[in-house]
């Protein structure tokens, strides 16, 4: 019997499971696709990998020999964190991995909305030539990124390919590679007041909640564009709806909602001024491989007690 039992309810993918054995082959892994399939085994884990939204109170309660959680994934909102500090357990998660793909999805879009392509496809689809459509471009524009953290200095790095001026608000008021000025959220309402796309990468905490509501599209750009790719906390929905009506701003593009999925009679689905996707701007077939580059380095640190943890979570705080 191997010592270190890693027990996985991710559903990691078969070459993936078969290089872990095949590298590590003093672990006994036990993979599953579910934590239904996986709860006999974590009983006895010292190891879990997880999506991080399949765990509760009692399971962490029976796991009496878990020592660490690698989270594959960057949310922690379901995670029972006071049992878990209660039980000594570290918890590492795989912040960061999301960068490329969650960029290229905002960029993707930023250009949807300039380059007015739903207008273009409807166009084309119903055969009508139409050259009417108002076009703009980028290039020159003002971008704010709120969460300059890796994903939002991702999606700065590829802005400045457009020339474009970034703006990015951050707890520390630091400055960030790619970022031309930096605010904190006591001054907010200054990078809305120049953006031309706003862009929000924030996590779902307690201090953003409504963090966008109804004065913060008061003031922002009757042109603007409103991209959310975090939480869906983040924005008061019957607010942005008001503002929307009331071309406070021109567009949103939401990929995260208070309540996923979105209800089919929410009126967003019918909004001509709202894109909907369904919270996929980070899915890429590179995830898993990226979250378990995290997890190898990890699993050195936690075997031989040499280095520091990736993305090691304070478990008061919860990030």
């Amino acid at each position: 019997m191997n010592d270190v039992i890693v027990v996985s309810s991710a559903n990691i993918r078969k070459d993936l499971r078969r290089y872990l054995t095949e590298k590590y082959t003093e672990l006994d892994f036990r993979f599953h696709t579910l934590m239904e399939e996986a709860k006999e085994d974590l009983t006895k884990s010292d190891i879990l990998i997880t999506y991080g939204e399949d765990l509760d109170d009692t399971l962490i309660n029976n796991a009496t020999n878990l020592k660490w959680i690698m989270v594959i994934s960057a949310g922690l909102d379901k995670m029972p964190f006071a049992a878990i500090e209660r039980q000594g357990i570290i918890v590492t998660n795989a912040r960061g991995i999301h960068a490329i793909p969650m960029a290229e999805y905002t960029l993707s879009m930023m250009l949807q909305t300039a380059r007015q392509t739903k207008t273009l496809i409807e166009n084309e689809q119903q055969k009508e030539w139409d050259r009417s459509p108002v076009m703009t471009e980028l290039h020159g524009k003002t971008i704010g990124i709120l969460g300059a953290g890796a994903i939002g200095k991702e999606v700065a790095r590829l802005a400045k390919a457009f020339n474009m001026t970034v703006i990015g608000l951050n707890r520390s008021g630091n400055s960030v590679e790619n970022v031309d000025h930096v605010v904190t959220t006591e001054r907010l309402d200054t990078l809305l007041e120049v953006a031309d796309f706003v862009v929000s990468v924030l996590p779902n905490l307690p201090e953003t909640d409504n963090i966008l509501s109804v004065s913060q599209f008061k003031v922002m750009k009757e042109t603007a564009i409103l991209i959310n790719i975090g939480r869906g906390n983040v924005i008061n929905e019957d607010a942005l709806l008001t503002a929307l009506n009331e071309g406070e701003l021109r567009h949103a593009v939401l990929d995260v909602f208070k309540e996923e999925p979105l209800p089919v009679n929410h009126p967003f689905w019918s909004h001509p001024n709202v894109t909907i996707t369904p919270h996929m701007s980070g899915i890429s077939p590179q995830y898993q491989p990226r979250s378990l580059e995290i997890f190898e380095h990890n699993l050195h640190v936690f075997l031989t007690s040499k280095g520091d943890y990736l993305n090691r979570i304070d478990l008061a705080k919860g990030y």
